[in-house]
């Protein structure tokens, strides 16, 4: 029972990372601990051997049960918390992204230690998420890609958005919901999933070529970040870090994307009560890693094992 829990808790996390522009659901598996199972299960899902499929699987549907209820939340809710308190939001996830980077640091040390030349990839990383986030229109592009009547040009569009975007999504640090802004269609999509679950199918079709879309991105990519977590780890994990480190920025700037824009964040409206939050969470669920680990649950599959 403790492994349904704790792979819905991860999925659910992710996906209100996933819903708000500036923050990566790639991001929140990284800081909690099960960024290469993710990535591995997923990899395995597309080209495992069925016994690997099997396992794969069974921890995906436990991660995406809790995904599906947190941007099912997120669509239906939070985006009115995200508009009216933003500033909080914002500090909130800074918490969380700063808090995570020594917790990170120590659990990567050894990756890390004596391969400081590497630092030209967080520099990289540093730079690919100020760019993108530089990039990002003020408001969503006044609301974006009209979706609703559906042409040849805009269904290939959306596909090929939704493959740029969901590889992003997999990343720690870079946003998909930015490129879903930068493309215009953040607005138009989160519109759609809203229509979709008050039973209007006018949406449909778009829902499902944007499925079509994340589905094929994600076999795309998913083999080629594996690899470089394999063969490439500390170069990996240096570039992780500058994206990280870079969606700091895209937070500040995440108020300027909303569909009615505000300032970006500023010490003025910055909230400590949400930024002690923030970090406040990252400490709790590390501790409750370790906590499991001690009772011998594997942190990256969330299977209680039994111990001697």
């Amino acid at each position: 029972m403790i492994d349904y829990v704790v792979n819905m808790f991860r999925g659910f996390c992710m996906a209100l990372a996933d819903s708000v522009p500036g923050v990566s659901g790639g991001t929140i598996a990284f800081i909690l601990g099960f960024y290469d199972k993710f990535i591995k299960s997923l990899n395995d899902l597309v080209f495992g051997k069925k016994a690997e499929k099997k396992v794969a699987l069974r921890f995906l549907l436990k991660l995406g049960i809790g995904w599906v209820i947190g941007f099912v939340l997120a669509a239906l809710v939070l985006t009115k918390l995200f508009d009216s308190h933003i500033y909080v939001v914002s500090s909130v996830f800074l918490g969380f992204i700063i808090f995570s980077i020594p917790l990170i640091m120590m659990q990567e040390k050894e990756t890390m230690k004596g391969k400081y030349g590497n630092v030209i990839f967080t520099v990289i990383g540093i730079a690919i998420v100020a760019l993108i986030t530089y990039c990002n229109p003020v408001g969503g592009n006044e609301g974006g890609v009209d979706v609703g009547d559906l042409s040849i040009g805009t269904a290939i569009y959306v596909f090929l958005v939704a493959m740029v975007a969901i590889s992003a999504m997999v990343l720690p640090g870079v946003s998909g919901s930015t490129l879903l802004l930068i493309f215009g269609l953040y607005i138009p999509i989160m519109k759609a999933i809203k229509s979709f679950l008050h039973l209007e199918m006018q949406y449909l079709p778009t829902l499902i070529i944007f499925g079509l879309g994340i589905v094929s991105g994600i076999v795309l990519v998913i083999r080629l970040i594996k690899m470089a977590l394999a063969k490439f780890r500390s170069q990996t994990i240096y570039l992780i870090m500058g994206l990280m480190l870079g969606s700091l920025y895209a937070i500040v700037m995440g108020p300027t994307t909303l569909e009615a824009p505000v300032e970006p964040l500023s010490w003025a409206s910055f909230s400590v009560v949400g930024f002690i939050v923030g970090g406040g969470i990252i400490l709790g669920l590390e501790w409750v890693k370790k906590m499991l680990e001690r009772r011998g649950v594997d942190n990256v599959t969330g299977i209680e094992s039994q111990k001697p």
